[in-house]
Formats: C-alpha cells, sequence, structure tokens
C-alpha cells in the first residue's frame, strides 16, 4: 500500500496534485464531509433518527453564538428538534450514496453502450445516438423528476429502500448519456489504431479486445467526466428531495433539510436551510475542483 501510494506521488499526476493549492484544499474537505458522513454515528453529537431522544421544547433553536443559542446545538436545531449539525453529517452521508451509486450505474451503463457503439458501429451505433439525442433532448432534471414521480406513484407504501432505489434510478438513467457518447467517440478512435488492428488479425475475440485492449485507453475522460458528475447527482438528489420526490421526509438529507428550512426563511429561523445549502454548495463545489484538477492533470497538453 505504502509502495503504491509512494509511487502515484512520484508520478506525473501525483506531482501535479502535490503542487496544486486548489486540488489540496478541494482533497481536503472532501475528505473531511466523506469521513463525517461514513462515520457520523461517532462523530455527530446527536443521532436525528432517534425520534425518542428529540424534545419539541428545542424546536427552532437558533446557533450556540446568537441569542437564545445553547451549547448543545451548535448550528441550532429545525422545526422538529432535531440539531442541525448532526441533520447535515447525516444528510450529506445520504447525498454522497445517493450522488456515488447513481453515479456508478451511469457509468456502468454508459461506458458499455459506448464500446458497444464506437466498436460495432452500423445500425447498433446508429440507434443508441438517437437515444441519446432523445434523451439530451429534455432537461435531466425533468426526465428525474418524471422517473421519480412514476416510481413514487406505482410504490406509493414502499419501504425507504425501495424509494431510494427508485430516486439512485432515476439519476442514473439521465446521466449516462454523456458518458456512452463520451466512451463512443474514444472508441471510434482507438478501433482503427494498430494495436487493435493486430488484436483482431490474431484472431482474438471483439469482447476481449473491447475489455482488455480498448477499455483502459478510454477510461481517461470517463473518470474525470464521473468525478465532476458526482456533484451534479448531488445536487440533482437535493432538488428532487427539495420538490418533495426525493428521498423519504423522515431522512435529513441536505434537500430535505433545505425544503423544510425554507418554510422557515422570512421568520427569523434563517439557520434551518442557510446551512444546509452552504453544505450542499461546499460539496459540490469541492468535488468540481478536483474534477477540473483530474481534467488538466490527465491532458498532457496543459502540463
Amino acid at each position: 500500500m505504502k509502495k503504491t501510494l509512494a509511487r502515484w506521488l512520484d508520478s506525473d499526476v501525483g506531482h501535479s496534485f502535490r503542487t496544486s493549492p486548489v486540488a489540496l484544499l478541494a482533497a481536503s474537505i472532501a475528505f473531511v464531509c466523506i469521513f463525517c458522513s461514513v462515520f457520523a454515528g461517532w462523530v455527530s453529537p446527536h443521532n436525528p433518527f432517534d425520534l425518542a431522544a428529540l424534545e419539541l421544547g428545542d424546536a427552532r433553536l437558533p446557533p450556540a453564538w446568537a441569542a437564545g443559542g445553547t451549547s448543545k446545538y451548535l448550528l441550532g436545531t429545525d422545526d422538529q428538534g432535531r440539531d442541525i449539525l448532526s441533520a447535515l453529517i447525516y444528510g450529506a452521508r445520504i447525498s454522497l450514496v445517493v450522488g456515488v451509486v447513481s453515479v456508478v450505474l451511469s457509468v456502468l451503463i454508459g461506458v458499455l453502450l459506448g464500446l458497444l457503439a464506437g466498436f460495432w458501429g452500423g445500425w447498433l451505433d446508429a440507434f443508441l445516438m438517437r437515444v441519446c439525442d432523445v434523451m439530451l433532448s429534455f432537461p435531466p432534471i425533468l426526465v428525474a423528476l418524471l422517473i421519480a414521480g412514476v416510481g413514487r406513484a406505482l410504490f406509493p407504501n414502499a419501504h425507504d429502500t425501495v424509494a431510494f432505489g427508485v430516486l439512485i434510478i432515476s439519476i442514473s438513467l439521465t446521466g449516462w448519456v454523456q458518458y456512452a457518447r463520451t466512451v463512443r467517440g474514444s472508441t471510434l478512435v482507438e478501433r482503427n489504431k494498430e494495436y487493435v488492428m493486430a488484436a483482431r488479425v490474431t484472431g482474438v475475440a471483439p469482447l476481449r479486445i473491447m475489455r482488455r485492449h480498448v477499455l483502459p485507453n478510454v477510461l481517461g475522460p470517463v473518470l474525470v467526466l464521473a468525478t465532476i458528475q458526482v456533484a451534479t447527482a448531488i445536487i440533482t438528489e437535493a432538488t428532487l428531495s427539495f420538490l418533495g420526490v426525493g428521498v423519504p421526509p423522515t431522512s435529513p438529507s441536505l434537500g430535505t433539510l433545505i425544503r423544510v428550512g425554507n418554510d422557515y426563511l422570512f421568520s427569523g429561523e434563517w439557520w434551518i436551510t442557510v446551512f444546509p445549502g452552504l453544505m450542499l454548495v461546499l460539496i459540490a463545489l469541492s468535488v468540481n475542483l478536483l474534477g477540473d484538477w483530474l481534467r488538466d492533470a490527465l491532458n498532457p497538453r496543459l502540463r
């Protein structure tokens, strides 16, 4: 493990990371958010899922430094008496899980279809690209909203796990298009190169050529796109939850926290919506900055 890390730090990408203050800052913020989300049970001062521990008398308390605040709730409480700081930690975990899983599914679908379209060509390429054109003609958030709404209508009394599954699928089915088009373009270039032609001449099966030869050479742009799309998926989840078709209302995701706080924004309880909004911006910004750095680091023209 140490040798692998040392080799990576000595590589061109590792040197670019070590010498980029923006990448180091973004990685630090992302690491703190991921660490707190993974170990939310140990990091958060309270458990927002424990209904027995909620005290309605402590509802809508201001932050600790404001008049009427208490050190028990550093960032204040929401309308149910939940600690805002704890809700942010658990909410970030939900948003990160939904974002990462949906991007992984989008990558799997998009890379597979892009490889098939670019390598085989013909009617399959034309059909898949027309499907991509149709998907791109609609705003992604509307497609995700439609899929999530239909899923809610089909499973009105579904368990929380089913609701999360519907949300992840709705985001995944709107994100695979960009990966498919990116991989398809790279595959069209790679399939005509000498090493692919040599593999064909020696009788290597087409699926093996795609998996062993073409795929490793088209993953660079996919990795950059996936990093940036994590932030987009998190924002999409927050948007759907804000509109009421995302995660269940009992789950304190960043979107549901912002939606709840929006009802109290102009009545003086600004902290209920401002802190979740800042958390969402912080996560999305750090991930986007990492994606921008990775794009520049993997581009030999910018070294």
